[in-house]
């Protein structure tokens, strides 16, 4: 069943009492297409003009014998009453004629409506008018267009509106969806005409649209990767790395919904219809300029509007960021650059240097401090002995915290004589209080090289002078390797017995000869105390022996003879 538009209360327009609603529209028609005065007859529309003002009508002239009235009601009402006055000339509907007054019966309105029809069976269905927004009603909007015409919401525009009645009181123009005039009954639609107006700008915006041109916009909506502009009927995209040369956090802090704004093409893709735009594009880049008005050297002032692992970024001006790192904000440690500086922050720094290519600017804070490195060495000479705190460990030394922010550094090497720490773990625990003596302060490099060793006689020193070369000894193998075995000669000192010193013999393997946790008595060959090695020997030993027994033999020999002698004279006589 087809369905038929409703009906608005107090629209409908019923029929003369004793014609057809076909007579009516002949009448109406016959008025509006003569030029000269109609003949006066019910249901003609004339001309009429206001004679006088009566208590509740507007007494008119309109050709008759006798005058006529139209209520009040007829008219529109300014500040509470009828807006209507003497002189006032509009066109009637006669309904009632007679020869006295109160038979005539006249219509200011149903003349107004009967014009209306006219107009609207002239533009027909799709044709367009104009007419004013008055009232919000159900599921839509009232509008006089010489009548009540019906304006659904979803007609209203092209988009959600965000204040429906911001609408009320405006004139505009309508699009006929429907109309039937014996219902009374008109609907309009704005969004059509709203289209048919959007699709004529976007032909066109497009036809001029290229790269590099400028052109205005409105912020349509915001997300979080930039903003959706109108450009009249077409949208285009800023996306939010062009919005500005500085940080830009999200776009609903930078820009607002309804905003009129500027903007550069910098992409368009006429097959996808795709726009991409610009603001900051029209604006001069701060990094073109940046190496001359920062050179390295300069005191600047700055926000911090962000941070990293390794440090903030300060905002020298709009679109110029500068990176202060970890190591740059103290003379002290800093751990986290959050645990020095807030953001929004005000600061000061100096210029490190500047690289304009890769859009970095280095600054640092410490160098607008007094350099607490340049006292260490009056405070702290060479040899002196400090107890202080391990406050870290490695692999390759401990850290002491000898003043707020300053370290210094136990290397491993440092740790012992013999040399035979194998991790500074094994010997120390973070919190432990120790001593250490100050071996070497590099104030240009900020290293404070500590040692511990030398808090004790470097057992190296006097070796020699206990074991000379030549001298025998017992001591203990440690460990064997393929080339020799390491003997303790002294508590942390080793010495080498390399394979070809271990037998008077030919040794093939090491592990033949000895093992670890045997004792064996050796004697020194070598000892090098500027490279802390110590050559010993097991078969020196018997050559000692053998040497001894030899000159032993000589010893007695003397004033004997010896049985070669005696034989070999008998032999010489014989």
């Amino acid at each position: 069943m087809e369905s038929k538009p409703q009906s608005i209360p107090g629209h409908e327009m019923p029929p003369p009492p004793h014609e057809s609603t076909d007579a009516v529209d002949v009448a109406a028609s016959d008025v509006a297409g003569t030029t000269s005065a109609p003949e006066l007859q019910e249901y003609a529309i004339v001309p009429a003009t206001v004679v006088r003002l009566a208590e509740s009508a507007a007494v008119v002239s309109f050709g008759w014998k006798t005058e006529g009235q139209v209520p009040f009601t007829d008219f529109p009402k300014v500040d509470g009453k009828p807006a209507v006055k003497v002189g006032d000339g509009f066109e009637v509907l006669i309904e009632a004629l007679g020869e006295q007054p109160e038979q005539i019966v006249l219509s200011k309105e149903k003349a107004e409506k009967l014009r209306t029809w006219d107009s609207i069976a002239r533009c027909g269905k799709g044709g367009q008018i104009e007419g004013t927004v008055v009232a919000r009603v159900p599921g839509g909007f009232s509008v006089d267009i010489g009548m009540r015409g019906f304006l659904p919401s979803s007609q209203a525009d092209v988009r959600r509106i965000g204040d429906p009645e911001s609408l009320i009181g405006e004139r505009l123009s309508f699009t006929i969806s429907e109309f039937d005039k014996r219902r009374g009954n008109i609907v309009l639609s704005r969004r059509a005409v709203l289209e048919k107006e959007q699709k004529a700008r976007k032909q066109e915006i497009l036809a001029k649209l290229s790269e590099g041109a400028v052109l205005p916009g409105v912020v349509r909506t915001l997300t979080e990767y930039g903003a959706f502009i109108d450009l009249g009927g077409v949208d285009g995209l800023l996306h939010v790395s062009e919005m500005s040369w500085g940080r830009v956090g999200h776009p609903r802090d930078f820009l607002k919904v309804g905003q009129e704004l500027t903007l550069k093409v910098v992409k368009y893709d006429a097959a996808t219809g795709k726009i991409g735009l610009s603001l900051k594009q029209l604006q001069e880049d701060p990094w073109s300029s940046a190496a001359q008005r920062y050179p390295p050297g300069t005191k600047v002032a700055g926000k911090v509007v962000g941070f990293a692992e390794f440090g903030a970024f300060i905002a020298l001006e709009s679109g110029l960021e500068g990176l202060v790192h970890v190591s740059e904000m103290s003379w002290k440690r800093v751990k986290h650059p959050s645990h020095e500086l807030k953001l929004g922050q005000e600061i000061k720094a100096v210029v490190l240097d500047v690289d304009p290519k890769s859009r970095r600017i280095g600054l640092g804070m410490r160098q607008l401090l007094a350099n607490p490195w340049e006292s260490l060495h009056e405070k702290y000479p060479s040899g002196t002995i400090l107890r202080r705190t391990v406050r870290g460990i490695t692999e390759f030394g401990i850290f002491l915290g000898v003043e707020d922010g300053i370290d210094g550094l136990v290397h491993i090497s440092e740790m012992s004589w013999t040399g035979n720490v194998k991790h500074p773990g094994d010997l120390y625990k973070t919190g432990e209080e120790i001593e250490a003596m100050v071996l070497d302060i590099d104030v240009e490099n900020e290293r404070f090289s500590l040692g511990i060793k030398q808090l004790k006689p470097d057992p190296w020193k006097e070796l020699l002078d206990k074991h000379p070369v030549g001298s025998r000894l017992k001591g203990k193998v440690m460990r064997t390797a393929d080339f020799g075995a390491f003997v303790e000669i002294e508590p942390g000192i080793e010495g080498l017995v390399h394979i070809s010193e271990l037998s008077n013999e030919r040794v093939e393997t090491v592990a033949s000869v000895v093992k670890a946790g045997d004792e064996i008595e050796v004697q020194v060959l070598d000892v090098n105390t500027r490279d802390r090695k110590v050559s010993l020997s097991v078969r020196a030993l018997s050559e000692v022996v053998e040497e001894d027994y030899r000159d032993h033999l000589n010893q007695e020999g003397v004033g004997r003879t010896s049985l070669g002698e005696v034989f070999g004279e008998k032999l010489r006589k014989k």
